[in-house]
């Protein structure tokens, strides 16, 4: 049987709610996304050379840290190897990483000494199941190595991150899709090869214990993973076109851009307002998922400012509101197109999203519940009830412009 993260570890997960991803690698230096490798049919010999321009001179790990602590972000997952096969951090394994170019520095471990230094935003790592640049995964036939030796890399990889870096909130996996099987560089895996789950995972839950696994596989999650993930979708929905709808009995996490792309893109200028990313991540805790919000910084090391701007703007809110979804679970109370909600024990919040009129009607309110205050500072709300209909009314001086949220005990 394969082992599963400690109890103690999947609730500190859930009760975490916001996190940071981060999409960061030598693309950035092309600035046309995280796939532009594959998309652009970039030769390895002519991608290859981008790591002797890599040296982001502005990267500053406490303040990368500081952004998503300002942004009420309990966590970040940065990539740690990318499907390009370059290590974001001083590997053993591979000559193709970041402490072998102009930089120098490994920024994954100071990213690890600042989490430690502040403790309130854990470290996870991102790792590629796939790899367009290591010859035992795509060039076998010319390099003689097999595909246990991609197998002994992969997992040697993550060994590393599990142990070099202290405790850890998740190792988040990527690049096994069945239904869309479009990487053509492994035939050998297309025609029923392994990554050897059961003994990657174990090997995970053995050496971190708390730290949960996320295989964004969109499908029904296996043995040893701990969290269904919903990629560019809230839970139930495909707009993305390739996740499942069905939701299993597990923690949730949905993970989303703040533009288009995941990693930094000179055109993409379609930055979602603070409102929306606002109303996603409410969205997404109403239904018992963590929200995983991307940003991915230049080649120089800088996140956006316009990102910046928007995660601080949700910081600034969860400020005041935080209590209604760090540590709570699914809400109760049926939504409706006003209103989702969260619970923490006995306390139910309401979120009012969009201001239609004074009155909030409600179904489905547990008859114990009687008493509505604004979380923000304790203000009576008025509450009438009829059977399980409740009717809140809040007058426009009682509204928050982004998410009304009401207690009700």
């Amino acid at each position: 049987m394969v082992r599963q993260v400690s109890a103690q570890g999947l609730e500190s997960f859930q009760d975490m709610r916001f996190g940071m991803f981060i999409h960061w690698g030598l693309y950035s230096l092309i600035a046309r996304g995280e796939w532009v490798m594959h998309h652009e049919r970039i030769a390895v010999a002519d991608y290859e050379p981008l790591a002797a321009q890599f040296n982001p001179t502005r990267f500053n790990a406490d303040e990368w840290v500081s952004i998503a602590a300002d942004a009420g972000q309990r966590y970040m997952v940065i990539t740690s190897r990318h499907h390009d096969g370059f290590s974001l951090y001083d590997t053993a394994l591979s000559d193709y990483k970041v402490t072998n170019t102009p930089f120098k520095r490994d920024p994954i471990q100071e990213l690890a000494d600042a989490c430690a230094r502040r403790r309130d935003v854990k470290l996870g790592f991102y790792s590629s199941l796939l790899d367009w640049h290591h010859p035992a995964y795509r060039f076998r036939a010319e390099s003689g190595l097999a595909w246990a030796d991609y197998i002994a890399f992969l997992h040697g990889q993550v060994r590393e991150l599990c142990t070099r870096f202290g405790e850890i909130a998740c190792i988040w996996f990527d690049g096994d899709w069945p239904r869309h099987p479009f990487d053509e560089h492994n035939a050998y895996f297309k025609a029923g090869g392994s990554f050897e789950y059961d003994a990657l995972y174990d090997l995970i839950h053995t050496l971190q214990p708390q730290a949960v696994i996320h295989n964004n596989r969109h499908e029904q999650p296996l043995p040893g993973e701990d969290v269904q993930g919903i990629e560019q979708d809230l839970p139930g929905a495909n707009t993305a076109g390739f996740n499942t709808t069905q939701v299993y009995d597990l923690p949730l996490e949905v993970c989303m851009t703040i533009n288009d792309n995941w990693g930094v893109h000179h055109g993409d200028h379609n930055h979602k307002s603070s409102r929306h990313l606002l109303h996603t991540l409410v969205r997404a805790v109403s239904v018992g998922a963590n929200y995983l919000l991307n940003v991915g910084p230049t080649a120089d090391g800088e996140i956006l400012p316009v990102h910046v701007q928007r995660l601080r703007e949700i910081g600034a809110w969860l400020r005041q509101h935080g209590d209604s979804l760090y540590g709570t679970r699914a809400g109760v109370i049926p939504p409706t197109t006003q209103t989702v909600s969260t619970r923490r024990g006995a306390v139910h919040y309401v979120h009012v999203l969009d201001y239609v009129s004074d009155c909030v009607r409600l179904a489905g309110v547990p008859e114990a519940l009687t008493q509505a205050r604004l979380l923000r500072d304790g203000t009576a709300v008025a509450l009438r009830r009829d059977g399980d209909q409740v009717t809140l009314t809040l007058p426009a001086e009682q509204r928050d412009p982004f998410d009304t949220v009401v207690a009700l005990t």
